[in-house]
């Protein structure tokens, strides 16, 4: 976890969050200090306090409408007095706001491989959309973008879809790869493996406590819970936000793949995290109604 700051009166609260297991979110949750259990900040309030006093990467924080509060994550690499500077802060604005670790470090899911290829990275096809003007198209990650304009649907194979928008980092990560065969044949279906799929009908918003399922071209189906909205994440390329929260895992290579549930509604493209899935973590992503909106395209 690396060293934290000396001072007694949160030690001992820092030191029952480190001995937990390690490469796993913390059970252990630092709240607000309670010499004022009266001052209560507003979400709106936090996540701005928060932007201009505390973004530093490897930190995060995401809201839950439910019950007005913020919850704070920083991963391993947020120490001596970047950690210290994140506890006074989050102290400072008393109830309603909340932090936690989490071990690993936040970063991208994409890494050399096979699915969706550009540049010898690979990235994983999100969901099969269709353009304002009826073409076939492809939406994932943004920052699967930055290792090319050409994707191939195979290692070294012949380009497939080309970039026409991209965003990241800044306000969101998606991207749109439309099909350079006006032709081609692109179903609204995940591939869950083993010959199963799931017909994608339509796209809808997050909740926190949605229980939800990702497919990735390294992980390949797993399942987890949402956990916070309107995320921002501090990734070492730069921060994102309006991201969702969620206890699914992902490693490199799921970036840009789908998250859905199993009544057919496309929630969100997987964007980075912590962790992995053989010890869990934290996994961001990044919601499907705002990128469909962004880009001007639909669930076909």
């Amino acid at each position: 976890m690396g060293k934290h700051h000396d001072d007694h009166r949160r030690g001992k609260v820092i030191a029952g969050a480190i001995g937990l297991v390690a490469l796993a979110i913390t059970g252990a949750t630092f709240t607000a200090s309670q010499a004022a259990p009266q001052v209560r900040t507003s979400p709106e309030k936090a996540t701005e306090t928060l932007r201009e006093k505390a973004s530093v990467t490897g930190t995060a924080w995401a809201v839950d409408p439910a019950t007005n509060e913020v919850l704070v994550t920083a991963d391993s690499t947020v120490t001596g007095a970047k950690w210290d500077n994140l506890v006074a802060t989050v102290d400072a604005m008393g109830a309603g706001v909340k932090l936690q670790r989490t071990s690993g470090e936040f970063r991208l899911f994409a890494e050399g491989g096979d699915a969706i290829f550009a540049g010898g990275s690979r990235c994983s096809l999100g969901f099969n959309v269709v353009t304002g003007n009826g073409s076939p198209a492809i939406l994932t990650a943004g920052h699967c973008t930055a290792a090319g304009r050409q994707f191939s649907l195979t290692p070294g194979g012949r380009a497939a879809a080309t970039v026409a928008r991209s965003t990241f980092p800044g306000a969101g990560d998606f991207a749109l790869l439309t099909y350079n065969n006006r032709n081609t044949d692109a179903p609204s279906e995940v591939d869950t493996g083993n010959g199963r799929r799931v017909r994608i009908e339509r796209a809808a918003e997050a909740r926190v406590g949605l229980q939800v399922q990702r497919m990735g071209s390294t992980t390949g189906l797993r399942s987890g819970r949402v956990t916070g909205l309107n995320a921002t994440v501090n990734y070492p390329e730069g921060r994102v936000t309006g991201l969702i929260q969620t206890t699914v895992c992902a490693e490199g290579g799921d970036s840009g793949g789908p998250m859905f549930t199993n009544n057919g509604n496309a929630i969100g493209i997987t964007s980075g995290g912590s962790g992995n899935c053989r010890t869990g973590g934290v996994t961001f992503f990044q919601p499907v109604t705002r990128a469909l909106a962004a880009v001007g395209a639909r669930i076909g």
